[in-house]
């Protein structure tokens, strides 16, 4: 997928300030709520954890993850490899004072982890601004003629933030 595409999945993580971060617990998934730490580029992203919490032992287990977000606009569904990283820069440099309800020593805290998930593989949905408008136009046209919607790679799309081709496929 080209750097537009990687672009634009980046710009849409930044906009969610929440996520369903998905692990594995045994032969089952684990799915739950988690706030962005921090998104960097389109291949990363960061949540906050206790090291001692059971998503920490399952991500110990098993390192394949997911996450869902979505938006008033838009929707993204990734899979990844998660890693707990103790980095006390990355901490301090991510740190949000609302995490002291969980975390009472501050960003001291002994039991403060971070989650990295390294994207992999992206899916996104958009239906914000100009693609927004597209996409209904395209709809009522679809519903009306019986034709499939003609999506665009603005509002549809599945990124590989690893992969370095400048191709848009």
């Amino acid at each position: 997928m080209g750097e537009k595409s990687k672009a634009h999945l980046k710009q849409m993580l930044e906009s969610f300030d929440t996520a369903m971060l998905i692990t594995r617990h045994g032969e089952k998934m684990h799915a739950r709520p988690m706030a962005i730490a921090g998104v960097e580029g389109a291949n990363t992203l960061w949540f906050v954890t206790s090291e001692t919490s059971p998503k920490s032992d399952e991500i110990r287990d098993d390192e394949r993850v997911s996450a869902t977000f979505q938006g008033r606009a838009g929707f993204v569904a990734l899979s990844g490899q998660a890693s707990l990283v103790r980095d006390r820069k990355k901490i301090e440099e991510l740190w949000q004072t609302s995490w002291k309800a969980w975390f009472p020593n501050g960003k001291d805290d002994p039991s403060i982890a971070l989650i990295r998930v390294t994207v992999l593989d992206a899916e996104l949905w958009d239906t914000a601004g100009s693609s927004g408008i597209r996409y209904a136009f395209e709809m009522a046209k679809a519903v009306v003629t019986g034709d499939t919607p003609e999506i665009t790679q603005t509002q549809h799309a599945r990124v590989n933030p690893n992969d370095r081709s400048r191709q848009q496929h």
